[in-house]
């Protein structure tokens, strides 16, 4: 395999690029079904305050960079629910001409309900796009790999070391991840098992006896009940139980995106502040060389010893 010719097709969901776009984002996240106008301009002021629009597709962009400069292979990069979508990237990944291609989630824990939807569009585009006959290996799940893991954890002890050394062994570490509607339960899904296998990995490289815990963040709008613990009541229960401040540790999530630079650093900063609760969040992976690295050890991984 090592004169063949290598396509990677990096898959994240993706957000509006502009304010004005946020609604058809919100269509289209919705599959179609309108969202009220109150929630709409809600999610257009989260977007206003967290820099006018997502920075997944420049964070992913500059990830797919990385990894060609680490190995001879052409990134592409597709979003599930706005531009590029993984329908227009496919569109030139069939342009590149590859001899194989590697999908890989930029969501490392597996469930039913996000990576198998994106290999699902994936799906779809080779059949409507075509390309379908082009060999395709895709990674399913990374939640625990060595390289994931070890960046995550050092993540995790720089937030820590933002606090005093005589305090540090008392601040609890709030590992979250997104919620999904409680359902997947019912119908086994592995979700919460690989954010649990995460969670479990990291822990195992941080000081030994660090308090930790765990809770699911920001729940959607539907009427359905979803995962707990929430992160509020967690936050509330830490404040009584009168530790000196929380590490939030985001694991579920690998880049910044609403879901941290507005509910946790926004939302959760100033629940904890009225609290008395000191809150630090650890820095999201986003194009770091850490995370390149662990996207380039996947897809040797998948091209074999002879790549």
């Amino acid at each position: 395999m090592s004169s063949a010719k290598v396509a990677v097709l990096l898959m994240a969901l993706g957000g509006p690029d502009s304010l004005e776009n946020v609604e058809p984002y919100l269509l289209d996240l919705r599959g179609g079904r309108p969202t009220s106008p109150e929630l709409v301009e809600e999610i257009r002021e989260r977007y206003r305050a967290t820099g006018g629009k997502s920075p997944v597709l420049e964070i992913t962009r500059a990830l797919a960079a990385k990894v060609e400069a680490r190995r001879p292979v052409r990134v592409f990069v597709g979003l599930r629910h706005w531009h590029p979508l993984i329908a227009e990237a496919w569109g030139d990944v069939i342009e590149y001409g590859p001899d194989c291609v590697i999908g890989i989630c930029m969501a490392p824990q597996f469930s039913s309900m996000t990576v198998e939807k994106y290999l699902e569009k994936l799906a779809d585009a080779r059949t409507d796009v075509g390309g379908g006959e082009i060999p395709l290996s895709a990674v399913k799940s990374w939640a625990t790999h060595p390289g994931l893991v070890a960046a995550l954890a050092e993540g995790v002890s720089e937030a820590l070391g933002r606090f005093a050394d005589e305090e540090r062994r008392n601040v609890p570490v709030l590992f979250t991840a997104h919620s999904l509607p409680e359902r997947i339960l019912r119908e086994g899904d592995a979700y919460p098992d690989e954010v649990r296998a995460t969670m479990e990995a990291v822990i195992a490289q941080l000081p030994a006896g660090q308090p930790t815990t765990f809770a699911y963040q920001s729940q959607g709008r539907s009427p359905e009940p979803w995962l707990g613990p929430e992160v509020e009541p967690t936050l509330d229960a830490l404040a009584a139980d009168g530790v000196p401040g929380v590490v939030i540790a985001p694991i579920g999530f690998v880049s910044d995106h609403v879901e941290t630079l507005y509910d946790i650093d926004i939302e959760f900063r100033a629940r904890a502040e009225k609290l008395g609760l000191r809150l630090e969040r650890m820095p999201m992976l986003n194009d770091s060389d850490a995370l390149a690295d662990t996207l380039v050890a996947l897809i040797d991984e998948h091209l074999g010893p002879d790549s």
